[in-house]
């Protein structure tokens, strides 16, 4: 009986505490397979092979993300525009910041980092979260595009103010990043409308199981969070100049979800504001920050990414408790 009580009290941690359990679980494997010496040969073929198939992931939980997305209400509102405009605000103080102290050394490389924390675009996971938080799906959605397109216009425009050497043409950025959107996002957008559409038998299936595409991308963030630590630990950085990326992450990831949450009060829709301001896909981040900038700041959005899902955690526990993030 109580190995039973046990066993039921760990299912609903592990239930409530969903994402905080991958993050923790992905460290914690990588941390095994890397300090045990007999696990190297294990490690060395499936590091390559989690790296690969992760882009799949994603794929597959916006599938069944814009499965249930009823596609006649993707439209911009209000809070979208907001939104957006405090971030290119914040990109702007950033950069005016930059130019003003003219940083070198290991201090541009922490303002690349906290510049790529705050210029990234809206998670493409984004409405996963939004969703297992009872906001609005499609609202969401409609931002993530919207926010990728910004996105893609501040970061060939900003960067080069920041870091000379990063000699990045307008144009060929702007479509560049534009192609990697729409294989992440217009990929499995159009595959799903078909799947709706057209095969209802399998489009019932999909959007019966319960949360199927929180726990997919729960998984996803256990890959995420392994490889994460694997760069923190395989960075050229000092230990100091981690903390301090880590802390300002930190930092700006409070910062951004407190302001989204602020703006979207006036709106009725706080957490859809909130998760569109603070929850970034880093890994576009540190996707850019590796093509453009110095590769150690990658640091930065490499610690956001368990900042934001760690700030994830808590709101789904609260919500799963109070129905609310109003709440306390």
């Amino acid at each position: 009986m109580k190995t039973s009580s046990l066993g039921s009290r760990v299912l609903r941690f592990v239930k409530d505490w969903t994402l905080a359990v991958a993050i923790f679980g992905g460290m914690t494997i990588y941390l095994i397979f890397a300090t045990i010496p007999l696990l190297e040969p294990a490690a060395a073929v499936c590091g390559p092979v989690l790296e690969t198939i992760f882009p799949l992931f994603m794929i597959a939980i916006l599938f069944v993300v814009f499965c249930k997305v009823d596609f006649r209400q993707l439209r911009l509102v209000a809070w979208h525009g907001w939104v957006s405009l405090f971030q290119l605000v914040f990109v702007a103080l950033l950069v005016g910041i930059t130019l003003l102290i003219r940083p070198v050394g290991d201090m541009l490389v922490v303002a690349e980092a906290v510049l790529c924390c705050v210029i990234a675009p809206c998670a493409a996971a984004a409405p996963v979260v939004t969703g297992k938080l009872g906001g609005h799906l499609e609202q969401m959605t409609s931002y993530v595009f919207l926010s990728n397109f910004v996105a893609a216009v501040m970061i060939p425009a900003a960067f080069p103010m920041i870091d000379p050497s990063a000699d990045i043409p307008f144009l060929a950025s702007f479509l560049q990043i534009l192609r990697s959107v729409s294989i992440v996002l217009l990929l499995p957008m159009a595959l799903a409308f078909i799947v709706k559409h057209y095969m209802h038998g399998l489009h019932h299936w999909i959007v019966s199981i319960k949360d199927l595409s929180f726990y997919t991308w729960a998984l996803s963030l256990s890959i995420v969070s392994g490889v994460t630590l694997k760069s923190i630990f395989h960075s050229a950085a000092p230990v100091a100049l981690i903390a301090v990326m880590a802390f300002l992450g930190l930092l700006m990831c409070i910062v951004q979800y407190s302001v989204g949450r602020f703006v979207g009060h006036y709106f009725g829709r706080v957490t859809e504001s909130g998760q569109g301001l603070g929850q970034k896909n880093t890994a576009f981040a540190v996707w850019v920050a590796l093509t453009y900038l110095n590769p150690l700041a990658t640091v930065g959005p490499g610690c956001y990414i368990l900042w934001q899902n760690i700030i994830n955690s808590v709101e789904i526990h609260r919500y799963s408790k109070n129905g609310s993030l109003q709440k306390s």
